[in-house]
């Protein structure tokens, strides 16, 4: 699977570092208890279709980027910057 980078260009998924969902993945309260965190850290949903996920370009421009893809036919749709690009956090 080949993802377009916003900054870099298309580039081999190898590159790249899997976060997981990157809408519905929150973080609980570090007083959550056990069950909210083993949640949180194993159970994932596993849809067949189009899911937004969040890539990390961990050999490349270091960007998070948010990749709109179908886990069926492995087709890439869409690939934005997770957020603007400033000063403060340019590569």
């Amino acid at each position: 699977m080949r993802i377009i980078c916003p900054i870099c260009g298309a580039r081999d998924r190898r590159e790249y570092y899997y976060q997981g969902d990157a809408v519905a993945l929150q973080r609980p309260a570090p007083d959550a208890g056990e069950a909210a965190w083993d949640a949180y850290l194993h159970l994932r949903d596993n849809p067949a279709g189009v899911t937004r996920d969040l890539w990390y370009h961990e050999a490349g421009c270091g960007s998070w980027v948010v990749v709109t893809r179908n886990t069926v036919t492995h087709e890439v749709q869409d690939t934005v910057l997770a957020a603007p690009v400033n000063a403060d956090n340019a590569p």
